[in-house]
């Protein structure tokens, strides 16, 4: 009983890479989608959403279901009740990877952002995406010497929100409100889409060493 126990809890963890795998490949898509004004694969994103909800849906089903039939204690509950906060921190990367993506829609076929900024979106892309592919690393792993790089990489995408925030703000700046707002609602997806990554990992952190969450620091 307790092997079938274990392989279920494994296979959870497996999902939870997963999901990590989907919500980096549509955020993406959806900086794709944001830069080149591309009206199908936003749309295509925005449909994906819906796998990402089902496998999330199912990691919490299936973390219950051990819970109310196993009992687990210590270590075992621990795990479990990491499983379903890291499910729901991943369900909203999925979610903020389709904000971006109904940007680009709403606005097709005009491109979201001004050229001056369409640079630092990409960056905030690509730091998306290597934030996510660590995230899963962690979990598969549960080495929690990863999450320094994680860290690392949330506080660069809070060094270009601010920066963002920063040229809006500016006397030069040459476009409209309706664009400000644009710029600055798809920088908080961004930006919020990394501290969910990092909320991730400091609940590997709280599984591995059993130290509670708040008192959990990525980088000393």
């Amino acid at each position: 009983m307790r092997e079938a126990y274990y392989e279920q809890v494994e296979n959870i963890n497996a999902d939870l890479v997963e999901v990590t795998r989907l919500v980096g490949s549509a955020m993406n898509r959806a900086t794709q989608a944001l830069l080149d004004a591309d009206l199908k694969l936003a749309e295509a994103v925005i449909d994906f959403d819906a796998k990402v909800d089902l496998l999330t849906a199912s990691i919490d089903e299936r973390c219950f279901e051990l819970i109310a039939l196993q009992a687990p204690v210590a270590t075992d509950l621990r795990v479990l009740l990491g499983a379903m906060r890291i499910s729901s921190s991943l369900e909203r990367m999925g979610d903020l990877a389709e904000h971006v993506a109904k940007q680009a829609r709403m606005r097709h076929p005009k491109v979201s952002v001004p050229q001056e900024v369409r640079g630092t979106f990409a960056e905030m892309g690509g730091l998306a995406e290597a934030i996510v592919s660590k995230t899963g690393s962690v979990i598969a792993t549960k080495d929690v010497s990863l999450c320094v790089d994680i860290a690392r990489h949330d506080e660069e995408m809070d060094r270009l929100h601010r920066e963002l925030f920063t040229i809006v703000l500016s006397s030069s700046w040459k476009y409209g409100v309706e664009e400000a707002i644009d710029v600055t609602l798809l920088s908080r997806f961004y930006e919020r889409y990394a501290d969910h990554a990092v909320s991730v990992s400091k609940r590997v952190v709280t599984i591995v060493t059993g130290e509670p969450y708040v008192a959990v620091s990525l980088i000393n």
